[in-house]
């Protein structure tokens, strides 16, 4: 009975073994339609890197991402993109291409990506990309182009991002951008190019979110005051392609390749240029200060009626009707942009752009929109208080003028009617010397060693009060205390000076 169970172990033990042997050798196949030595993956096809000198015959038409890269192509087949009708991103960067053809992106419609970097490409023609309407990405540098066509882009109408550096141009065509349209496009690559005249007026007319990706440097540039102004604005407005490679901007002192002068960093030689020659060359962004929670109306205007009106936000959105899609931004019928609640995210700068038949394609309006947290509002002021409260502070200031003591060291104040006597702290030596009530001379008043004195107090009598006998005159002291009148020295006649101080005087 054991060998039974033995054998039934063994038994199992070789099924397990022949199945494990059987997984193990199974190799997954490729799809039948994936060219030799290529890989395929749902729709991803890669035959990059295997010194292709032409393009597979059989390509899977579920492709979507097909990568060609880092071979030996010399040349498209018109038509080979055919049978891929999905094809999304083409990728030819790293071959030896030199030339392109007409029609050899037809059926490429819904290409959004085009890789035709370091290749030996030396000029572009007029059909050289036709067909390729939804292209967003364009990728041309590290080639050897000198030349562009007039129309080498034209019918590129969704192109985004154009990259041209690392080639020989010595010129490109600001004003119409060889064809293409400022709506979309967003980078424009220069870089690193041969280009030594610009037009600084086209260059200036540019919208500003394509001045923000306009890259212009290492060329060997002309040393133009007016350049220079133009871009050391957009150094100063903060504009990625200025500011982000400032020390590679370069111009030609003296017309030769050697005398490559860093302007930015050395403007010594633009020291004697006048800053007259950059007015009017690029007209100012509309500055608008707006609370948030407000409303905002954008208008664009423009020279002559427009046929189509597109707005672009401060985050590089393109608004068209009805409006962006968070809903916070409407465009209306007649082109203008309304901001129903205005937010922080609103702020910066809105450029419109109006196209028609007697419009120039990139006319533009900029605005610049400042977004502030409302302040609270103060409270109202109440005149009938401030009123009040005036003319209570003027009476206490009256009545302290009126009933104030006059000097700081007055101790005691008789009469309630408030009117004080001050008495000083020590008794004055006029004082103690007229202890008695008063002093009558009968010098007469003639006497030369009597000479008056410029500081005397003067004190009035009563008009009409005469003595008896003779008049009686009132003399003031050379110290006389006008608080202490005490010492007064009475002057009569010398024929009855007793009956006149027996008179009694009285004094106001």
């Amino acid at each position: 009975m054991a060998w039974l169970v033995l054998l039934g172990a063994l038994l199992c033990m070789s099924r397990v073994g022949v199945g494990s042997l059987g997984t193990e050798g199974f190799l997954p196949s490729m799809p039948h339609n994936c060219p030799y030595k290529c890989v395929c993956a749902a729709d991803l096809l890669s035959c990059a890197g295997l010194g292709l000198q032409d393009v597979p015959a059989a390509l899977p038409a579920a492709a979507a991402d097909l990568d060609l890269s880092h071979n030996a192509l010399q040349r498209l087949r018109p038509g080979w993109l055919a049978p891929l009708s999905r094809l999304r991103a083409l990728r030819l960067g790293h071959n030896e291409l030199d030339v392109l053809g007409r029609g050899v992106f037809t059926n490429a419609s819904a290409l959004r990506l085009l890789d035709l970097s370091s290749n030996a490409l030396r000029a572009l023609g007029r059909h050289d990309l036709d067909g390729l309407g939804a292209l967003e990405r364009l990728l041309l540098f590290n080639n050897r182009l000198a030349h562009l066509d007039v129309h080498a882009f034209r019918g590129l109408g969704a192109l985004s991002r154009l990259y041209l550096g690392c080639n020989e141009l010595s010129s490109f065509s600001f004003d119409h951008l060889h064809g293409l349209g400022t709506t979309h496009l967003r980078t424009l690559d220069l870089s690193s190019n041969r280009v030594g005249r610009i037009p600084v007026a086209h260059l200036a007319a540019l919208p500003a979110f394509l001045k923000n990706g306009l890259y212009l440097h290492n060329n060997p540039l002309p040393c133009d005051c007016r350049l220079y102004h133009v871009l050391r604005r957009w150094q100063q407005r903060g504009l990625s392609a200025v500011s982000d490679f400032a020390r590679e901007y370069m111009c030609l002192a003296f017309k030769v390749l050697a005398s490559r002068v860093r302007f930015f960093e050395h403007s010594r030689i633009f020291q004697n240029c006048s800053t007259a020659l950059a007015r009017g060359l690029e007209r100012p962004e509309e500055q608008l200060h707006v609370q948030m929670g407000r409303s905002l109306t954008l208008r664009c205007n423009t020279s002559a009626p427009a046929v189509r009106v597109a707005w672009v936000s401060p985050q590089h959105e393109l608004l068209v009707a009805p409006g962006s899609q968070d809903g916070s931004i409407s465009v209306l019928a007649d082109g203008s942009l309304a901001i129903s609640n205005v937010q922080p995210q609103h702020e910066g700068v809105f450029v419109c752009l109006a196209s028609g038949p007697r419009l120039h394609h990139n006319q533009t309006h900029e605005y610049n929109v400042s977004v502030h947290f409302p302040h609270p509002e103060p409270e109202a002021f109440n005149t009938g208080f401030t009123t009040l409260l005036g003319c209570a502070v003027g009476l206490v200031l009256v009545l302290l003028y009126l009933f104030a003591p006059p000097c700081p060291g007055c101790r005691r104040c008789y009469r309630r009617t408030c009117r004080c006597r001050c008495w000083p702290r020590a008794p004055s030596p006029l004082r103690e010397l007229s202890a008695q009530s008063s002093v009558l001379s009968t010098t007469p008043p003639d006497v030369p060693s009597r000479k008056a004195s410029v500081h005397k107090h003067v004190v009035f009598l009563e008009p009409g009060r005469r003595g008896l006998n003779g008049r009686v005159q009132l003399a003031v002291a050379e110290d006389f205390d006008l608080y202490n009148p005490v010492g007064l020295q009475l002057k009569a006649g010398s024929e009855s000076a007793s009956s006149t101080g027996s008179e009694g005087l009285v004094m106001t």
